[in-house]
């Protein structure tokens, strides 16, 4: 017996969605590209582990560019490996097992009137030592949100410095892949958090967006995975 993970890409799990006035379920995948889709990013590159032919084969007919992380070494090697695809533009990360509820037009607002190097979205979180976290002061407001400046990345701090974590969801200029090749690591993975520090650190904008009443729909383990399901049935049995 194996796990559903283990033969089914976490990206093509199903949540509740409604359309055309139909009850539907759509793979995690479908939700992100749309999400994406609806501010302007029309070319996509996914990175792929060895076990990535479904999700291909899925996709195979949407123009979508493939490249294979053969080892998994963490977020921030995933983008590497989409280096050539990124080229000099701007570009968004997104991860493959959940989606937000909302913050996307607000991201893409902020990076597209101030071009900063990197535009975060942060959520309040219990257990910061689990999650990259920002420390950030507090730069106005965008569309009902509040605005921050970061001055700190860490990755799952042992002693955070607040409890403002990172979503997997990003927008980055190009000059994160150069951020991201200075980061020595010597054991463990390459995290993406290392590369926004590296880019701080190098006199780089980077501002988050707080999120307060959109939610993280998280795929990514049985217990996630249940109250996505509940709350996107839930939604579309409102409306």
């Amino acid at each position: 017996m194996k796990y559903i993970t283990s033969v089914l890409p976490k990206a093509l799990l199903p949540l509740f969605k409604k359309e055309d006035g139909k009850f539907v379920m759509r793979p995690v995948i479908d939700l992100i590209l749309d999400s994406l889709e609806a501010i302007g990013v029309n070319k996509q590159c996914i990175v792929v582990g060895n076990q990535g032919k479904l999700l291909i084969d899925y996709l195979s007919e949407r123009g979508i560019t493939f490249v294979t992380q053969n080892v998994p070494r963490g977020f921030g090697d995933a983008v590497l490996r989409a280096k050539d695809f990124v080229s000099n533009d701007p570009f968004v990360v997104h991860a493959d097992d959940g989606v937000l509820t909302g913050g996307y037009v607000e991201a893409a607002k902020v990076f597209e009137e101030n071009e900063p190097e990197a535009v975060l979205l942060v959520r309040r979180v219990l257990n910061p030592q689990r999650y990259g976290i920002v420390k950030a002061k507090e730069n106005g407001e965008v569309m009902g949100h509040k605005l921050l400046k970061v001055e700190e990345a860490e990755e799952k701090p042992k002693f955070p410095k607040s409890d403002l974590g990172i979503s997997a969801v990003y927008i980055f200029s190009s000059k994160i892949i150069k951020a991201l090749e200075e980061v020595e690591v010597k054991e463990g993975e390459l995290e993406l958090t290392y590369g926004i520090s590296n880019l701080i650190n190098q006199g780089g904008e980077v501002y988050a967006i707080l999120l307060e009443s959109e939610r993280w729909l998280n795929v990514g383990d049985p217990d996630n995975y249940f109250k996505a399901l509940e709350f996107t049935y839930g939604k579309v049995q409102k409306h």
